[in-house]
């Protein structure tokens, strides 16, 4: 006996709707990445785990302990799109609060009873600091033709034994107060000063990727610089500013991180390379360069903070949290190759 079309339409649905699910989850994953996956595994795991994961106080915390990484995982997706990486952002971090906290304790002594002067030229030391930092780096990958990898890497290790040279390994202290109330604890109409900076950077970054020349020239460099150099784009000076800007964010993170804890440190922002670098290929940053979106990357660098926050109520161990954070980048990687697979003509 035939079954009646209306027996067949009852008995289709199952498998449609389970290959519509599966064909919407294969969407998002080709258009954002592997990221909305690990965020809602990670927050039912931690969740579970502990219950103060989710509450109101706990997410304010959250986001006030991300900045920091959002700054500089910015930073590092500019130098991702142009086809390299940053591996020194830890060491911008490091000589900006050293050179920052140094011209604060000399001036301050100089100048008792102008606080805020101390605090503005600083600031401006350190930020200056950083700057030339990145404009090393600019010039040995975009002008003498060093490997990214080779450069920043060197740079790092210059950075941190200089870092270390003007502190003795000794945290700089007997900074302005006023530094610290404002940058590292102040509130504008309740929302906390860091995170105020950060939304401007995101801002800024959100118009530079977005609206302007140089956000299509970063992309266009990273996806193939020949065809980049071949339709007019200068792209020594493009890869010069990705390295400049990226060692900027570096620098106001770093000053951030100084008010935070009142002090110079020499040792600031050890991980952030590795963390930054996560933070963007689990957004979805290529490796090969040409992509990047800056909501993605800011979501990214918060879902580290999430799970660095969910492993510390959970009670996990430092030493632990470091063998997870290289597991999401392996994964992340992974995911990333199977996207550009897929993505890629022919791929499945």
């Amino acid at each position: 006996m035939t079954p009646s079309p209306t027996a067949t339409a009852l008995a289709a649905p199952a498998p449609g709707l389970a290959g519509r699910f599966l064909g919407l989850l294969r969407a998002l994953f080709l258009r954002l990445g592997v990221l909305p996956f690990m965020l809602v595994i990670a927050c039912v795991v931690f969740a579970t785990l502990s219950d103060q994961f989710l509450t109101a106080q706990n997410l304010v915390n959250l986001l006030r302990q991300s900045v920091y990484l959002i700054l500089v995982s910015m930073g590092q997706m500019l130098a991702l799109v142009t086809g390299g990486f940053d591996l020194s952002v830890g060491t911008v971090m490091a000589i900006t609060s050293v050179v920052s906290a140094l011209a604060m304790q000399m001036l301050g002594a100089a100048f008792p009873d102008a606080a805020w002067m101390v605090v503005i030229v600083g600031c401006l030391c350190g930020m200056l600091a950083g700057l030339v930092v990145g404009l090393i780096n600019g010039f040995g990958v975009a002008v003498i033709g060093v490997s990214p990898f080779i450069m920043t890497l060197g740079v790092q290790s210059i950075g941190v034994g200089f870092a270390l040279f003007l502190t003795g390994g000794v945290p700089v202290s007997g900074l302005p107060s006023e530094f610290s109330e404002l940058f590292g604890f102040g509130t504008v109409f309740g929302v906390p000063v860091p995170i105020l900076v950060t939304a401007v950077c995101v801002a800024g970054m959100g118009v530079l990727m977005g609206r302007l020349p140089t956000g299509t020239h970063l992309l266009a460099v990273g996806g193939n610089a020949k065809a980049a150099a071949l339709s007019g784009i200068d792209t020594r000076r493009v890869l010069l500013m990705a390295y400049l800007l990226c060692a900027g964010l570096a620098a106001v993170s770093g000053l951030l991180l100084t008010a935070r804890v009142e002090t110079g440190e020499a040792n600031l922002g050890g991980t952030v390379a590795l963390e930054s670098i996560a933070a963007c290929v689990i957004a979805g940053v290529s490796l090969r360069g040409g992509i990047g979106r800056v909501p993605n990357v800011v979501m990214g660098a918060i879902f580290i903070g999430l799970v660095q926050n969910g492993m510390n109520l959970a009670s996990v161990g430092s030493y632990l949290q470091m063998v997870v954070l290289g597991a999401l980048l392996i994964v992340a990687v992974v995911a990333d190759q199977i996207r550009h697979r897929m993505v890629a003509p022919g791929g499945h």
